[in-house]
């Protein structure tokens, strides 16, 4: 165990001097193609801004409003009394992560973290993606606008991982 403990802590230091070694080796300019890469990655941060911010703000509303509770609500109703837990979980998640998380956290409090419920809301929470934050991001970053049918697909992706992750936590228990 503690050799995994040391390759854990040392793969990071190997793989910067792999890589300024290796570019010492092949005359390549490290420090210039890092600064360059920096520079990049920062513009792609500015450009993405905005789309962050909007989604930040969204999310933040809908949730103080009460509308995504609400619409929770309406959706658990008509399942089992897991599903009404997992219905604001699965919701919030296609908009964000760290909101869905903290929703999370509430849950294994109120309904601990190895019952039924908390074991479908962590497969959930790996098994699906943040569908409309992924897709604004990375659409607007390569400039595409006409994003045909990936919503519908990414939907259909989400609903698969939700309808698995209840499946497979009812195997587990």
């Amino acid at each position: 165990m503690q050799f995994l403990s040391w390759i854990s802590e040392m793969i990071i230091p190997f793989l910067i001097f792999y890589i300024v070694g290796y570019g010492m080796i092949t005359k390549i300019p490290v420090y210039d193609v890092f600064s360059e890469g920096a520079k990049k990655g920062l513009q792609t941060a500015v450009k993405i801004m905005p789309t962050m911010i909007g989604l930040m703000v969204g999310v933040g509303v809908l949730r103080a409003s009460g509308l995504l509770d609400l619409i929770a609500s309406i959706i658990g109703n008509g399942m089992e009394k897991a599903g009404a837990k997992l219905a604001p979980i699965a919701l919030v998640r296609m908009f964000s992560n760290s909101a869905a998380t903290g929703l999370l956290l509430d849950l294994f409090q109120s309904s601990g973290a190895d019952s039924y419920v908390g074991r479908a809301a962590a497969i959930m929470m790996s098994s699906t993606e943040t569908v409309f934050y992924t897709m604004s991001i990375y659409f607007v970053t390569a400039k595409v606008t006409k994003t045909r049918y990936t919503l519908f697909g990414a939907l259909l992706a989400s609903l698969a991982g939700m309808i698995s992750s209840v499946f497979l936590a009812g195997m587990m228990g």
